[in-house]
């Protein structure tokens, strides 16, 4: 069996154990952003049938190309191989999918000029091309009778063929006029402005690849879903005869509406889509099939117009229609579902208490059994009594590990043992304080590289955006603490009421409120980390924060400044009545504040506007956003730096004319992270005293 190596072992050895008292750091170099940047990525695990062998892919950082290039890898399943990366990578390859009798590995491919299916029938050592259409493959299945595709292609709803929306767009390319007439929003959504195209799913014959059937002909509405949709937002029943997908059907209320319903439709399209969610006016994503085709599995929320409420998991007998749901009593929301083989039970992934966790529901009782502890699980594929997961922690970047029958993790990979075996990763470990209501909020501290007893560090305060999303026990490529504990620095976060993984109720408490009950938080659990941790240095620390961190760095700035000796902002929220009529997706910003528009109640929007308070900023600040965000357009951060500089303080923007929310391009991170290092140097240095 391969040996874990002993780096990656205490990554996971802390991810089980999330409670462990911080260790010494050993002797190596401290870890850096361009070590952040540089990273493989291993994920997409994806089970042959046989549950013997793991496809999947890891992607690579070409810095001189300033782009990721992702290729496919194999390695069996119980660990007694190392990983082979397959000769079918070059040109490039992504999303590996096997065929219904495990012969044949599917994976996307731009090497014919576009993105299309190929397959590999050899184990990876050469490909044939399997579609053929004129546009880009964005998504695929494979109907289990092994006959049929089903890909999503970008298409103009009202286009009878794919020819039409290619001549179509076509001649929007060269038309010497280029502006652009709207008559209902969106108008843009995340980074791109609307162009008219919905994304729809076709079935594809394998033996004519060149020829797909709309099974969406007209629908106004996208699946998957823009702009983060993938394959769980469709399947293809066991009996290879229908297919079920969600969409949100747009209209004139796309941008207010979380409707989204789930629709089957025959994979012969011999008819239109059928809504079988009416009743529901949230949302309902992540159709599941049980293996036998008897009922279908989904993720369901309650509450129209929010985003962040709970995803509960129903099942539907499709024989009878009787619809119930599985957990009502498990207060987490579900991730992601598959049901196990037997059809027993669904094996979800959910946030949990700072750590992203497997579990196991039965599906008749709703009994729900933890598989995985501590660390992040960002992916996982199951076959007969085999599961694999993606895992990641704040201890290290994310692997695959087999589950055992005893509860042990098996690694399966080690994609960066070469890179970080030299490489400091600072302990880290979490604790907990009466917070707002008293209620127990948890946080987590992390040492910097260079720690010995007894001495005082410079202190990065990071504050986590969403709001309801979690800064738990997991690895990031954005804002990882382990770069700033690289930097010299402790590092201290907080999962203020709002965030992800402790109950619904402590999600829900953030909404209209966002400049006191999580203020409260921040405030008792800087404090709390000072009082337990001697070696954070409260005289020399620093606020970060990006989106509603953003928001925060901008309300602390005038109603908690004292603490802090510099403050960051990332695309961050200035004033949220304004933000309220430039964003996209409006649902958000109303239901954070009232289930309101701004002009129907501004003094709602005016509760924490943090524009309002700019008189009493005095604190250095670093802006930063870019020109792609259309969810915290460009125009917020403009204005607060330029009320920054209007009154003299010290202040600094750093602009990204090529990115959206996050900074993705290799070279722009690099650039984020040595802008945001020199801003903390600036103000409360590096050493400890």
């Amino acid at each position: 069996m391969a040996r874990l190596p002993s780096l990656l072992a205490a990554a996971l050895l802390l991810a089980a154990a999330p409670g462990a008292a911080l260790a010494d750091t050993p002797a190596a170099r401290p870890f850096t952003a361009r070590d952040l940047v540089t990273l493989e990525r291993a994920g997409d695990p994806q089970l042959s049938p046989d549950g013997r062998r793991v496809a999947y892919s890891q992607r690579a950082t070409d810095l001189d190309a300033n782009k990721g290039v992702s290729s496919l890898w194999l390695v069996p399943a119980d660990g007694t191989a190392p990983p082979v990366k397959l000769a079918v990578s070059a040109g490039g390859a992504s999303h590996p999918r096997w065929s219904p009798d495990g012969k044949t590995l599917y994976f996307l491919s731009s090497r014919s000029g576009s993105a299309q299916v190929w397959r590999s029938d050899d184990g990876g050592q050469s490909a044939v091309q399997v579609t053929r259409l004129p546009l880009d493959v964005g998504e695929f299945r494979m109907a289990p009778d092994g006959r049929t595709l089903v890909v999503a292609l970008a298409v103009y709803p009202d286009c009878p063929t794919l020819t039409c929306t290619v001549e179509r767009t076509a001649a929007k390319a060269a038309s010497k006029a280029h502006g652009v007439v709207y008559d209902r929003l969106f108008i843009r959504h995340w980074d791109s402005w609307a162009d008219g195209t919905r994304n729809h799913l076709f079935a594809v014959p394998l033996d004519a690849g060149d020829r797909a059937t709309d099974l969406m002909p007209g629908l106004d509405g996208d699946s998957p879903g823009q702009p983060f949709g993938d394959d769980d937002d469709f399947a293809i029943s066991p009996d290879s005869r229908e297919v079920t997908f969600s969409a949100r059907i747009a209209g004139k209320t796309e941008p207010w509406s979380t409707n989204f319903d789930l629709w089957t439709v025959p994979l012969d399209a011999s008819r239109p889509p059928r809504n079988i969610t009416p009743d529901n006016p949230a949302e309902d994503v992540g159709p599941t099939y049980s293996p036998d085709g008897t009922r279908l599995a989904w993720r369901a929320m309650k509450r129209p117009g929010f985003e962040a409420d709970r995803f509960g998991v129903m099942v539907r007998d499709l024989k009878t229609g009787q619809t119930r749901e599985v957990d009502p009593a498990f207060d987490r929301s579900a991730d992601k579902i598959v049901w196990s083989a037997d059809g027993r039970a669904l094996l979800l992934t959910a946030a949990d208490t700072g750590a992203q966790r497997l579990f196991r529901l039965d599906a008749a009782t709703g009994a729900v059994l933890p598989l995985t502890t501590g660390g992040h699980v960002s992916a996982f594929t199951a076959a007969g009594r085999t599961v694999v997961v993606a895992k990641d922690s704040l201890g290290g970047p994310a692997d695959l590990y087999r589950l055992a029958p005893s509860g042990d993790a098996v690694a399966l990979t080690a994609a960066n043992a070469a890179r970080l075996k030299d490489v400091a990763l600072s302990a880290y470990e979490p604790f907990t304080f009466a917070g707002w209501n008293g209620e127990t909020v948890h946080g987590y501290v992390m040492r910097p590289a260079n720690w010995r007893p007894g001495q005082k560090y410079p202190t990065a305060f990071i504050i986590h955006g969403g709001p309801q999303s979690s800064f738990g026990d997991g690895w990031s490529y954005r804002w990882n603490p382990q770069t700033y504990a690289g930097r010299g620095y402790a590092v201290v976060f907080i999962d203020f009421h709002g965030s992800t993984g402790y109950g619904q109720a402590f999600t829900d408490a953030i909404s209209g409120h966002w400049g006191d009950r999580p203020l409260e938080d921040l405030q008792k659990g800087w404090d709390a980390a000072q009082a337990k941790y001697a070696w954070i240095d409260g005289d020399r620390a620093c606020a970060l924060g990006a989106s509603y961190g953003g928001f925060m760095i901008y309300w602390i700035a005038g109603n908690w400044s004292k603490p802090w000796k510099c403050l960051v902002d990332h695309d961050g929220v200035f004033d949220p009545k304004f933000m309220a009529l430039s964003t996209e997706e409006l649902w958000f910003a109303e239901w954070e504040n009232g289930h309101a528009t701004p002009f129907a109640d501004p003094a709602a929007y005016d509760r924490f506007n943090p524009a309002n308070h700019v008189a009493a900023w005095n604190t250095p600040m670093l802006v930063i956003h870019s020109a792609r965000d259309y969810r915290v357009p460009l125009d917020q951060g403009v204005a607060a730096f330029t009320a920054l500089q209007r009154k003299g303080v010290e202040s600094r923007f750093l602009y990204f004319p090529d990115e959206n929310h996050w900074v993705l391009k290799p070279q722009n991170s690099l650039q984020w992270h040595a802008t945001v290092e020199d801003w903390l140097k600036t103000w409360i240095g590096t050493e400890p005293r």
